[in-house]
């Protein structure tokens, strides 16, 4: 594993979220100015991300059924966090913090922050199994994740629509036709994607990094129960993860890519759903911030504790 370009990542990937808190505080970035960030990468840079990481390999059969099972493990490991939160969620006494403690602990950044991660262990064939990943993910968010926020609520509905046409789904089904056609798209149609692509990483850890700016830092920094929601979200969960799955006997890539992406900082669409519902967004974008910060010293015992573990 090359631990010196992973630090490399985590370093910059710190620094973005420290430019993002300077620009905040310098008024160079406003509540509208984030707002309009995060509209821009949700709807425009997340989908070209996941099309351009799905055509970041040619299509084989070897690499089709490499997919395959990566999304299998994503539905299986996001059904067994969601389990794990519900239950781990239980201590916090204020039910819309549960909420969010709960959403937070399952659903990680596994494509802002988790594709340049993957991309500096495993290179192209990282981002194209993060693509596959992602469409996991994008299931649950708009399934189970609208279900944990929905309790007690009811203006916040589960609809079918949700579910199947959102800037998730839609871009993973586009990417996946496009991945198994018979001939290659366009140079210029690859590069125009990859563009898009790469505002994703930067702009999102410029926007977490404005959030920090806009509350405490004694609330951020002192509240114990930030701490707890953060142990169980980078320590706690890859934790379970990563011995679940190498009882279940799997390759060593897939016990160390499943710890990888459960050891992901909480994902930036906590806060923005917690801003959507009114569901204690200061509360959703600490999670977010905090988790985001304190990434950069658990992400590399998360992975070499995935080594560790494939090679008993």
């Amino acid at each position: 594993m090359n631990y010196i370009s992973l630090l490399n990542t985590v370093v910059t990937l710190f620094l973005l979220l420290a430019a993002g808190f300077f620009c905040r505080k310098k008024g160079l970035i406003d509540d509208g100015f984030s707002k309009k960030l995060s509209t821009l990468i949700v709807q425009l840079g997340q989908p070209m991300l996941i099309i351009s990481s799905l055509l970041s390999l040619e299509y084989t059969a070897q690499n089709l059924k490499k997919g395959l099972i990566i999304l299998s493990l994503s539905i299986g490991l996001h059904a067994f966090m969601g389990v794990a939160a519900y239950l781990t969620s239980r201590p916090f006494r204020d039910a819309d913090e549960r909420k969010i403690a709960e959403f937070a602990t399952v659903f990680t950044n596994c494509g802002f922050i988790g594709f340049p991660i993957l991309e500096s262990l495993y290179g192209k064939d990282g981002l194209f199994c993060g693509a596959f990943y992602l469409i996991g993910f994008h299931l649950f968010i708009w399934t189970w994740g609208m279900f944990i926020l929905s309790r007690g609520r009811d203006d916040i509905k589960l609809t079918p629509k949700k579910i199947f046409f959102n800037f998730g789904t839609v871009p993973s089904v586009i990417g996946l036709v496009l991945f198994v056609l018979p001939f290659r798209l366009p140079d210029f149609a690859g590069r125009f994607a990859s563009y898009l692509a790469a505002l994703c990483t930067p702009v999102s850890m410029l926007i977490t990094g404005a959030l920090l700016a806009t509350g405490s830092l004694k609330k951020l920094f002192l509240n114990k129960g930030n701490y707890y929601a953060a142990f169980l979200k980078l320590i706690f969960m890859p934790a379970l993860v990563c011995f679940a799955l190498k009882a279940l006997g799997l390759d060593s890539f897939y016990v160390v890519f499943g710890t990888v992406m459960a050891a992901m900082p909480s994902a930036s669409i906590v806060t923005m759903f917690g801003e959507m519902y009114n569901i204690n967004p200061g509360y959703a974008s600490r999670l977010v911030g905090l988790t985001s910060i304190l990434c950069t010293f658990t992400l590399p015992l998360a992975v070499m504790l995935g080594e560790f573990a494939a090679k008993l």
